[in-house]
C-alpha cells in the first residue's frame, strides 16, 4: 500500500478552511459532482459509507478523477475510485493508492444543515514534508523519474529545498554500494553546481531528479553491505597504508574518527594522498575523491542540513562510500602498460628544466610521456598547460574506428570516455593540487599515463575542425542548458556528459587565457554532439567467442 494522504484534522494541525460546496441533495442526485475552491479542484462522491472529497488530479499525471470509475463496497464504507487513464485505484477513505503510488490528498467533509462543506485547509508544511519524503522513500521500490520528480516537487512546494529529498535519498542508499562509490554520487556535486545556476525552477528540479533518480538506480535491488562500526583517533599515515592494505575496517575507523575529530579538512589530504597513491581505477579514484568533498560542501554546508527530524548531514555515508571504493580500487599501474609509473614517480626530483611541449606528449607512448613531463618538473603549471593541450587535442583526433569496431581485441574498446578521462582527472588533480602542492608529481604523471595510454588510438588526419566554435568561453556557457535537456534514458551516460562539461567550464574559467582554451572547448563540442552507439551487440559476441576459445 501506499503512504496515505489522509487529511483528517488533529489539535495539532493548522486551523480549518471550511467552504461551502454544494447541497447533498444534488450530490446524491448526481452520485459525484467537481467542485472549485479557492484555487483547488475538489472532486466529491457519494458513497455507502459517506461523502468522499479527494482532489481532483490524479497524482499519476493529473487526469481528472471526478472522471473515475467508482467501486462501491458497501456499508463497511470500503470504497475504490479507478483513474480510468491508467488503471490506478485510490482507497477514497485514505487516499492510498492499492499496490502502491502516490496518494491522493484526501479532504474533510461534513453535512452542514443538508449542504456538503470541505474543509481545503493547507497541512502544516512539516506534515507536508514528512509526507513527500515517505513517498519518495516508498517510490525506491519501482522508481520512476516522474514519481522521484514528483515527490521533490511536493518538498519544494512545502517550502523546502528539495536537495533534502537529496541528502535522503544518500542516507538511504549508501549501504547498497558493494564496491563503494558509483558515478551516481561522482556526479551529484556538478548536478547540484547547475541546480544553483538555474533561474528556471524546472530546469533546477531537472538537476535535482536526476541526482536522486541515478542514485536508486545504482541502488535497486542491491543488498545491504553493512560498513565496519567504531572509530579510530586520526592518523594519515595509518590510513594511507590501510587503504593500500585493502584493509577496509581500518581504514574506515580512521577516516569516521577524523570526520568526528575535525570535518572534512582534517582527513581531506590524507584522502587525496591514498586516492593518488596509485594510478588506479582509470582516475575514479581522484575524481571521486575532489567530487565527494565538493558533494559535502554543498550539502552539508556550514550546519550539515536543515532542522528538519528527517535531515541530516551526509558527510559520513558520503565519506563511507569514498573510502570504500578507495580500498577495492583498480591498480592500473601494476599491469605492464603502466609499469614504467612507479619508477618515474620514485625517481621525481622537481628539479627538471627542460621545456615540455605539447606535441611531444599526443602520441607518444607512457614511459615517454612519464620521461617527459619529468624532465619538465621545476615547472608544474606549463607541465600542466601541456598536459591539457595534449589531452584536448587527442580527444579532437580520437580515432572512431575503434569506439564502433567489432572484431577487435578488448584491450582496443577504446572511445570517447577513454579520452575524456584525462580532462576529468586533470580537472580533479589542478583542484588537489591548489591545496596540497605536494601532490603535483602524483597529478602530473598520472595524467602523462591517460596520454599515453590513448596515444594509440588516434588519428591526425581525422577532421577536427569540423568541432571548433568561434567563441569558446561561450559555447561552453551555453552548454548546461543543452546537458539539462540531454534526452539520454541512460544514467551512466548523463553522467558524464555533465561530469565533462563541469570539468571544462571550471579549467576554462580558472585559466582563460590558456593557448588551449580553443582546443579543449572544441573537444567539448565533439563529446558532446557526435553520436555513438552505446550497445555493440556484435563486438561483445565475437570478443566473447575468441574469449572462450583461449580456454
Amino acid at each position: 500500500m501506499s503512504v496515505a494522504l489522509d487529511d483528517r484534522p488533529s489539535p495539532s494541525e493548522s486551523d480549518p478552511v471550511w467552504v461551502e460546496a454544494l447541497p447533498l441533495a444534488e450530490l446524491r442526485h448526481k452520485g459525484r459532482a467537481l467542485v472549485k475552491r479557492e484555487g483547488r479542484q475538489v472532486a466529491l462522491f457519494d458513497t455507502a459509507g459517506g461523502v468522499r472529497a479527494i482532489a481532483n488530479r490524479c497524482p499519476h499525471q493529473g487526469y481528472p478523477l471526478s472522471e473515475g470509475t467508482l467501486s462501491d463496497g458497501g456499508a463497511d464504507g470500503t470504497c475504490t475510485l479507478t483513474c480510468n487513464w491508467h488503471n490506478w485505484k485510490f482507497d477514497l477513505e485514505t487516499g492510498a493508492v492499492v499496490d502502491g503510488g502516490d496518494a491522493v490528498r484526501v479532504f474533510p467533509s461534513e453535512i452542514r444543515d443538508g449542504t456538503v462543506w470541505i474543509d481545503i485547509a493547507d497541512l502544516p508544511a512539516s506534515e507536508r514534508i514528512a509526507r513527500a519524503l515517505a513517498g519518495l522513500r516508498e517510490g525506491f521500490r519501482d522508481p520512476s523519474d516522474d514519481r522521484i520528480a514528483r515527490d521533490l516537487a511536493r518538498l519544494e512546494a512545502a517550502g523546502a529545498d528539495p536537495r533534502l529529498g537529496v541528502r535522503a535519498a544518500i542516507r538511504w542508499t549508501h549501504d547498497r554500494f558493494r564496491w563503494g562509490m558509483t558515478h551516481a554520487h561522482a556526479v551529484l556535486a556538478d548536478w547540484l553546481a547547475l541546480a544553483d545556476e538555474q533561474d528556471d525552477p524546472v530546469n533546477r528540479l531537472v538537476c535535482v531528479t536526476e541526482v536522486v533518480a541515478h542514485l536508486v538506480d545504482d541502488s535497486l535491488r542491491e543488498d545491504t553491505y553493512a560498513y565496519p562500526e567504531g572509530t579510530e583517533p586520526w592518523d594519515e599515515e595509518a590510513f594511507v597504508a590501510a587503504v593500500e592494505a585493502e584493509d577496509e575496517v581500518r581504514a574506515i575507523r580512521l577516516a569516521r574518527g577524523g570526520l568526528a575529530e575535525g570535518g572534512w579538512a582534517r582527513i581531506d589530504r590524507g584522502l587525496c594522498r591514498a586516492a593518488l597513491a596509485h594510478y588506479q581505477d582509470f582516475g575514479h579514484s581522484a575524481i571521486y575523491m575532489e567530487k565527494t568533498r565538493e558533494a559535502v560542501q554543498r550539502l552539508d554546508g556550514a550546519n550539515g542540513g536543515t532542522d528538519h527530524p528527517a535531515d541530516g548531514p551526509v558527510a559520513e555515508p558520503l565519506l563511507l562510500l569514498l573510502v570504500r571504493a578507495l580500498v577495492k580500487a583498480q591498480r592500473e599501474d601494476l599491469i605492464p602498460e603502466f609499469k614504467a609509473y612507479r619508477p618515474a614517480r620514485d625517481a621525481w626530483t622537481g628539479r627538471g628544466r627542460t621545456a615540455v611541449k605539447p606535441a611531444d606528449l599526443c602520441r607518444v607512448s607512457v614511459a615517454k610521456a612519464l620521461d617527459r613531463i619529468s624532465a619538465g618538473s621545476a615547472d608544474p603549471q606549463r607541465c600542466y598547460d601541456a598536459l591539457m593541450t595534449a589531452a584536448a587535442w587527442q580527444l579532437l583526433h580520437a580515432d572512431p574506428l575503434y569506439a564502433t569496431r567489432h572484431a577487435q581485441p578488448i584491450s582496443q574498446n577504446v572511445g570517447r570516455l577513454d579520452f575524456s578521462h584525462a580532462i576529468t582527472f586533470a580537472n580533479a588533480g589542478r583542484r588537489m593540487m591548489g591545496r596540497h602542492p605536494e601532490l603535483a608529481p602524483d597529478v602530473l604523471l598520472q595524467t602523462a599515463c591517460f596520454l599515453g595510454r590513448n596515444a594509440g588510438y588516434v588519428d591526425p588526419a581525422y577532421p577536427a575542425e569540423r568541432w571548433r566554435v568561434a567563441t569558446p568561453a561561450a559555447f561552453v556557457a551555453g552548454c548546461a542548458e543543452g546537458v539539462i535537456d540531454h534526452g539520454n534514458p541512460e544514467f551512466i551516460v548523463s553522467a558524464h556528459l555533465v561530469k565533462m562539461t563541469c570539468a571544462v567550464r571550471e579549467e576554462i574559467a580558472a585559466t582563460p587565457r590558456a593557448s588551449w582554451v580553443p582546443d579543449l572547448a572544441a573537444a567539448l563540442n565533439r563529446f558532446l554532439n557526435e553520436p555513438f552507439k552505446r550497445k555493440l551487440t556484435r563486438r561483445v559476441a565475437y570478443q566473447a567467442r575468441e574469449t572462450v576459445k583461449g580456454e
